[in-house]
């Protein structure tokens, strides 16, 4: 049960993050996502409203207070959760196919859990490491040709696809690295009560960078669970294509470019 609701958090703030970013007009490219079949519009939207009461209940209050911490604060917070991050990315480097990345990525792990002190200092990057790019499940499943399924939303984790949520549960049901040396690699440092910290920790803090770049875009749509829709559809595709986004996402190291 408890890895249902670190997982419903966290894939809420992963769903959240297509419409992140953007200037609030529902900026797409001109080339629209191959068809995605709403095959459940009508429970969709039922869902969708449901968890924007949720959002502005509870994520966004939440994360109005976090954005009250000093900055310094919040960057060693964004950047430790990045360093845990890659722990997913790097298993899904090697699922695709990209040996490389792998590679960069576990010695970017070792610089910053080290010298950077458990990734709270991005070391790494101060030594023209390549830029850090996340992977998951979901995207290893796109890679391998697997179809998106139909679109669906569902309840607190918010926009998806069949093949996206089938990733985001074999994340949870022991795809993760993390969680497994939390629970079963008997390190005192990596406790499970501390997995579960963490998880939530990622989803306050990527809401708090995205206060404005979401309200404005719910305020400038017509419709905003169709512009959420494209935006969630647009956005995973460009990620399993590895293209350049047309779609600018704030992830958890970026508060300079806001503060």
């Amino acid at each position: 049960m408890k890895k249902f609701i670190v997982a419903s958090i966290v894939t809420f703030m992963i769903a959240s993050s297509a419409i992140a970013g953007t200037d609030g007009e529902n900026s797409l490219s001109k080339k629209p996502p191959s068809q995605v079949k709403d095959c459940f519009e009508g429970l969709n939207r039922a869902t969708f409203s449901l968890n924007q009461g949720l959002d502005k209940a509870i994520f966004k209050p939440v994360a109005k207070g976090y954005r009250k911490l000093p900055s310094s604060v919040r960057t060693g917070t964004s950047n430790v959760l990045i360093n845990i991050s890659s722990l997913l990315t790097i298993p899904n480097n090697i699922l695709q196919g990209e040996f490389k990345k792998a590679g960069i990525n576990t010695g970017r792990f070792i610089v910053n859990t080290t010298v950077g002190i458990l990734g709270i200092f991005d070391v790494a990057s101060k030594m023209d490491f390549p830029e850090y790019e996340k992977e998951d499940y979901g995207q290893t499943f796109g890679f391998w040709g697997i179809g998106e399924g139909c679109y669906v939303v569902l309840p607190v984790l918010g926009p998806s696809t069949v093949r996206d949520t089938f990733g985001s549960f074999v994340n949870l049901l022991g795809g993760d690295p993390y969680y497994n040396a939390s629970t079963h690699g008997n390190n005192e440092y990596l406790s499970d009560s501390l997995y579960m910290k963490t998880k939530i920790m990622t989803g306050v803090d990527f809401r708090a960078k995205n206060l404005e770049s979401i309200d404005n875009l719910e305020k400038n749509s017509m419709d905003f669970y169709a512009s959420v829709r494209s935006l969630y559809l647009q956005d995973r595709q460009q990620k399993i294509a590895n293209s350049n986004p047309t779609i600018e996402i704030m992830y958890e190291g970026d508060w300079e470019e806001i503060d």
